[in-house]
């Protein structure tokens, strides 16, 4: 079995590594170029790749006819693609003689789309998982060959449970490719409610907080690092909440009031938000303690969706 691999992030990194373990020929990885402004905690396919001397490369796009040429010479039976973030034309899902197949971090069909492993957290789910599909021009919508859950926690944050993710990544692949191998695997319709959900960018993290503290809560742990942060306003200044927790409570003031000090607390549209680490903009990250101790705040209206 031959095919061409598309893989980025740490589940890129693992489902490489267990298809290079199978047994399978990989002739050659596509993958991207890191980008200076995000932090790559995850190890890359890039080096395991070097590691087993597959060919690497790192186009910006996948359209020059170039590309497309030097895939189809390849004659792969499957094509995989592992956290690859660029969009794959008709003619390249064409390519593979078998199937073209994708690993999505979700259940599908729900949470279609950009970032699900941010948005169920954003949507306060208590599982989620993955779901290896085929690939159609329609994204996420192909017949699925396998899927696996992953619990989610309410301490869970984005990495974490990218973490959780990557570990079901290997567990399903390892499971899955003797299928694929000797062409026993199976397809299965997608059924059931579909849900779709685009990409995020760092401004996505401004705090609502008319919501529930539940709900900002969720987002605090959806987009904190290794992601940009929730965020708010203090005066004129970005203040970031990177690790909250919500409380309980009577919310005698309008939503986003700071009603308490110690500890330190802030009003929601329902209940409190108590923010543990946090950092204003132009200073480093500090507990909130601390930071409440440094700055002159009393019963300030901070500046969100209010």
């Amino acid at each position: 079995m031959r095919a061409v691999v598309l893989a980025y992030h740490e589940i890129g990194y693992v489902c490489l590594e267990e298809v290079i373990a199978a047994g399978v020929d990989v002739p050659c990885l596509f993958t991207h170029k890191d980008d200076p402004g995000e932090e790559v905690w995850f190890r890359t396919p890039r080096a395991l790749a070097q590691r087993h001397e597959i060919a690497v490369h790192d186009p910006e796009s996948l359209r020059d006819p170039r590309w497309i040429d030097y895939m189809r010479g390849l004659a792969p039976d499957f094509l995989f693609s592992f956290y690859y973030r660029n969009m794959l034309s008709e003619e390249i899902l064409r390519i593979p003689r078998v199937a073209p197949l994708n690993l999505h971090g979700s259940l599908l069909p729900r949470f279609r789309g950009r970032c699900p492993v941010n948005w169920v957290l954003i949507e306060g789910e208590e599982k989620t998982g993955l779901t290896l599909h085929v690939m159609e021009v329609k994204p996420d919508a192909g017949d699925i060959i396998a899927q696996t859950e992953v619990p989610i926690t309410f301490e869970d944050t984005a990495q974490s449970l990218f973490i959780k993710m990557a570990k079901a990544a290997r567990g399903l692949m390892t499971e899955v490719l003797p299928s694929l191998i000797d062409g026993t695997f199976q397809r299965t319709p997608q059924k059931g409610p579909s849900s779709y959900y685009g990409g995020r960018k760092p401004e996505d993290g401004l705090i609502d907080w008319t919501k529930p503290a539940r709900d900002v809560y969720n987002l605090t742990r959806a987009v904190t690092h290794p992601y940009p942060g929730a965020f708010t306003f203090l005066g004129d200044k970005r203040l970031l909440i990177w690790k909250a927790l919500p409380e309980e409570g009577e919310v005698k003031a309008p939503p986003g009031t700071i009603t308490s000090l110690k500890p330190f607390l802030i009003s929601t549209g329902q209940g409190l938000l108590r923010p543990l680490s946090v950092q204003l903009e132009g200073e480093e990250e500090m507990e909130a303690g601390l930071f409440c101790s440094l700055h002159h705040i009393d019963d300030t209206t901070l500046g969100g969706r209010i």
